[in-house]
């Protein structure tokens, strides 16, 4: 019973220390019942409960914040765009190359095949079209661009040209 009212007495100085210290809306409650003052200052007729719901604060973002956001977004962009674009370029540029030399490779074939003199012409794309890697759809693969491949006849260098050529930057020429 003595272990039981000395632990009691041990909460109560606990919760005496912890709601006096730090939360002055019940200092009236805990403090004043075990050392009530000499004179009240508050009115102890009514008494007034605070509020003690919270109320949200940050429900959404504000007009300020938004444009910030939008802003950096847009300047992201601005930075990313040109960079993409000139990617995509560089590596439509590096396909038709690509392409250029398989159908180089495929016109040198049909050359040694047929015993080709100097100056024949070389039909594009039926005579070629048994040496090279067909697409998905049985056709030889085109300018990644847009351009259209054509072949000049035996013997000049280089054999096959893209439309585009030095028209676009990077260039579709052969090295």
């Amino acid at each position: 019973m003595a272990l039981c009212a000395f632990f009691s007495r041990l909460l109560a100085l606990v919760l005496l220390s912890f709601f006096c210290g730090h939360h002055r809306q019940l200092v009236n409650i805990y403090c004043n019942r075990y050392n009530p003052p000499a004179m009240s200052f508050t009115p102890q007729g009514k008494r007034i409960n605070m509020k003690t719901t919270r109320t949200m604060g940050w429900a959404g973002f504000t007009l300020v914040e938004i444009m910030i956001v939008v802003a950096i977004i847009g300047l992201l962009a601005a930075i990313a765009i040109p960079s993409f674009m000139r990617a995509r370029a560089t590596s439509q540029a590096d396909a038709c190359i690509n392409n250029l030399r398989q159908i180089e490779m495929a016109v040198q074939q049909v050359d040694f095949a047929d015993d080709l003199a100097p100056g024949a012409n070389v039909i594009y794309p039926d005579d070629v079209s048994p040496y090279i890697k067909l697409n998905s759809n049985n056709q030889i693969p085109g300018c990644p661009a847009g351009g259209n491949y054509s072949l000049q006849p035996v013997g000049v260098n280089p054999q096959a040209q893209c439309s585009l050529g030095n028209t676009v930057n990077p260039p579709h020429v052969l090295p």
